[in-house]
C-alpha cells in the first residue's frame, strides 16, 4: 500500500510538475502540459494490468483514460486543453447522476463487477443489492462519485479562470488531494456497503434456521 503511494505522488504530482516547469520554456505550455500527461497515464496502464482490473469499474477507468488522451491531444493549446478537460469530467458526473435517476446507479454495478471476480454470481449478487436496506446505499455511494466529479471539476474550473494555464502547477497538486479525499470517502462507502450486505447474509441464514419444536413433558 505505502508502495502505491509513493508512485501515486511521483507519477500524478512530482513528475508531471517537473515536466511542465522545467518543459514550458523549450516545449511551450501545451506540449509541456500534454507531455506531463504521460507519467500518469503510463502508472495507470500499469496498475490496471498489475491488478487485473478486469471489471466494469477498471474498464471504465481505462476507457476514461484514452477519452481523455485524444481530448488532450485534440485540444490544440494549453488552456483549451484544461477546459476540455472539465467538460469532459462534467459529462462523466451527469452519467453517475442519470444512473441514479433511473435507478441502475453504477456503484452497484462497480461491485457487482468486482464480486463476480471473486466467484460471486452477478444474478446472486445483483439480487441481493437490490434489497430493501442495501440499493438505498448504492443510490447515495453513486451520489457521492456524482459529487466528486462536480466539485473537482468545478474547483479545476475556477483554478483556470482565476489564474489559466500559469496556475496548472498548483492545480496539480489541489486536485490531487481532492481527488485523494474523495477515493478515501467512495472506499469507506464501499466497506460500509459491504459490512450491511455480510450483516443481511447472516440475518438471512438466522431465519432460515430450523425452529426446534419444544416437547411438553
Amino acid at each position: 500500500m505505502k508502495k502505491f503511494i509513493l508512485l501515486d505522488i511521483i507519477c500524478y504530482i512530482v513528475l508531471p510538475y517537473f515536466i511542465w516547469n522545467y518543459g514550458r520554456e523549450l516545449l511551450g505550455d501545451y506540449y509541456a502540459m500534454l507531455l506531463s500527461t504521460i507519467p500518469g497515464f503510463l502508472y495507470t496502464i500499469y496498475r490496471f494490468a498489475k491488478e487485473r482490473q478486469f471489471n466494469i469499474a477498471g474498464l471504465s477507468i481505462l476507457l476514461a483514460l484514452f477519452l481523455g488522451t485524444l481530448v488532450n491531444l485534440l485540444s490544440g493549446d494549453a488552456e483549451s486543453m484544461l477546459w476540455n478537460q472539465v467538460y469532459l469530467g462534467l459529462a462523466y458526473g451527469m452519467i453517475f447522476l442519470i444512473s441514479i435517476l433511473i435507478k441502475k446507479p453504477l456503484a452497484m454495478h462497480f461491485a457487482i463487477g468486482f464480486v463476480y471476480l471473486q466467484g460471486f454470481s452477478k444474478q446472486d449478487s445483483l439480487s441481493m443489492f437490490t434489497k430493501k436496506g442495501i440499493f438505498i446505499w448504492f443510490q447515495l455511494l453513486t451520489l457521492l462519485f456524482f459529487i466528486n466529479s462536480a466539485f473537482q471539476n468545478l474547483l479545476k474550473a475556477w483554478l483556470i479562470y482565476t489564474y489559466g494555464a500559469d496556475g496548472y502547477g498548483g492545480m496539480l497538486i489541489y486536485m490531487k488531494i481532492s481527488g485523494w479525499i474523495f477515493y478515501g470517502l467512495i472506499t469507506a462507502g464501499f466497506f460500509f456497503i459491504g459490512s450491511k450486505v455480510n450483516h443481511q447474509i447472516r440475518q438471512n441464514d438466522t431465519d432460515s434456521l430450523p425452529i426446534k419444536e419444544e416437547t411438553s413433558s
